[in-house]
């Protein structure tokens, strides 16, 4: 799961052109919250440990206990100052090395996070894992050691199982997430959270924006909306329409 910026206004900062979280106020990404829902309802229709795991700074502990709150059993915190402009490789390479030590059957996520927004992150940690993916799943059943899940596309409805361990992916259709309780908000506090560093799991050097193989080089803010052009029908509406639209490729 993943700590994000809680505004919609996202910015870059000026010095790095990284993603801005200064003066920030952070979240748990909502669509991780679907993930979170769907391992614990997994567990709870059989046995089985919940464990949330972020790369994040030292402030993504809130995005842990939130989890914990939900009803994860246990937390795992990655964190470092090397991490800081890490790209989604890196960040798969943490994250793989983290399951691997805490060991799983199913691999949670969610469909992508609220400020990248790439979506790549489930692939990229199946591949470095040696496992089967199913990503994108709006419907979740588990039986046995096998996973079946349902993807909907603009074109199809498709139906795909595999066997564990796996990486599974969830989309905001899946489930509605639970709201922590009272009783759940102060059982988190006893719960454990360990903190890691990259350095522990064996891959300090491959992080951060040195070892990125994508770097944002320039931005600027989008051009504030003009008004659009009003045409007064006399007549000959249709034609200046068609024109229009002639003009800017649309026909």
């Amino acid at each position: 799961m993943k700590y994000v910026p809680a505004t919609a206004d996202r910015r870059f900062s000026a010095v790095d052109i990284t993603v801005d979280r200064a003066g920030v106020e952070g979240t748990l990404c909502e669509l991780d919250e679907h993930a979170i829902e769907e391992a614990l309802r997994i567990t709870e229709a059989d046995e089985g440990e919940v464990t949330v795991v972020t790369v994040g700074p030292e402030e993504a502990a809130d995005a842990i206990a939130r989890g914990l709150q939900m009803g994860a059993h246990k937390g795992v915190h990655i964190v470092d100052d090397a991490l800081h402009g890490s790209d989604a490789a890196a960040t798969s390479l943490v994250l793989a090395a983290a399951v691997r030590r805490i060991g799983y059957d199913i691999v949670l996520c969610g469909m992508a996070s609220t400020d990248g927004a790439m979506g790549v992150v489930p692939a990229m940690l199946a591949e470095r894992l040696g496992v089967p993916q199913l990503t994108l799943a709006s419907q979740v059943t588990v039986e046995g050691g096998t996973v079946t899940i349902r993807r909907e596309s603009d074109t199809a409805t498709e139906h795909i199982e595999a066997s564990g361990p796996l990486v599974l992916s969830v989309t905001d259709r899946s489930n509605e997430p639970r709201y922590p309780s009272f009783k759940g908000i102060m059982a988190a506090k006893r719960k454990l959270v360990e903190t890691w560093s990259p350095a522990e799991l064996g891959i300090a050097p491959e992080v951060g924006p040195e070892a990125a193989g994508t770097r944002v080089s320039a931005f600027a803010a989008r051009p504030a909306r003009t008004g659009g052009q009003i045409v007064s029908d006399e007549g000959e509406g249709g034609v200046r329409l068609a024109e229009y639209l002639v003009a800017q490729k649309l026909v």
